[in-house]
């Protein structure tokens, strides 16, 4: 026999296909709790607010008491990790330019931190540093209308920058890594790893996320004519508030030649 569906899972579901469809579009208001209770039968505050906890932690709608719940409004950020390399006018910040360059008419800011830390393993890997090695930190916590939006800290060898602008704690206009290219280092390639995962607590409170929100980091190694690895850059993306987009170019050279049967096409 098959098992009947609780209440409070029948209310979620009904109200996601609501939102799905535009029944309930972005910025409305649910059917109050007591509507809820009346229209699927049942006494119980608790079964209803279990139903709209559900989709609270699926960041679909947000509760704004006194008044009740409402459908979310979201303007996912198009990031494009290939835009760092892409060249800026003089004089303007980088994250200002590359929303610009979407169409994105939201107020920029970011909050920035720069400081002396011990590497974590990761970036210590990364830049292939020592035991012995500190590194500069460059901490950014970046926002839309006020909204924080994804957080871009970047790692150097502390012996590299020291004393540098690279470690003014507030926006370099030409940009950190034309100081590192006027250091001799200047970033021609970089490596990009993308893990999706759930936040830390520190990522939850810089980026005030809602309870069951995962996130992408993004972890760019970037390196020096030479090869050398010069920086690493932890882009902390939230999932409810990001598209993540690649540009990708196809060669005629690399395809033509192969044989069908690779693409398993006969």
């Amino acid at each position: 026999m098959k098992a009947t569906t609780p209440i409070y899972q029948r209310i979620a579901d009904d109200l996601r296909k609501q939102i799905a469809d535009g029944s309930l579009p972005p910025g409305s208001k649910l059917p109050t709790e007591a509507e809820l209770r009346e229209t699927y039968g049942t006494s119980a505050r608790s079964t209803v607010r279990q139903g709209l906890t559900l989709l609270v932690n699926e960041g679909l709608i947000v509760p704004q008491r006194p008044k009740g719940y409402f459908v979310r409004e979201i303007r996912p950020l198009v990031y494009r990790p290939q835009g760092e390399f892409r060249r800026k006018p003089p004089e303007v910040d980088i994250y200002a330019h590359l929303l610009a360059a979407e169409g994105d008419e939201r107020s920029p800011s970011q909050d920035i931190e720069v400081s002396i830390v011990q590497p974590s393993r990761i970036v210590q890997e990364r830049l292939q540093l020592d035991d012995r090695q500190l590194v500069a930190a460059r901490r950014r916590t970046r926002r839309l209308d006020g909204e924080p939006y994804n957080l871009n800290d970047s790692y150097v060898a502390l012996s590299l920058v020291e004393g540098t602008e690279w470690m003014t704690p507030r926006d370099v206009a030409r940009g950190t890594n034309q100081v590192l290219a006027e250091l001799d280092k200047e970033l021609v390639r970089a490596l990009d790893e993308i893990y999706v995962r759930m936040p830390t607590p520190e990522e939850v409170r810089r980026l005030q996320l809602g309870p069951g929100t995962p996130v992408a980091e993004h972890v760019v190694t970037t390196f020096a004519t030479d090869g050398e690895p010069v920086q690493c850059t932890l882009n902390v993306v939230p999932g409810d508030r990001h598209v993540i987009v690649y540009e990708r170019t196809k060669n005629p050279d690399d395809f033509e030649q192969r044989p069908r049967s690779e693409w398993g096409a006969e």
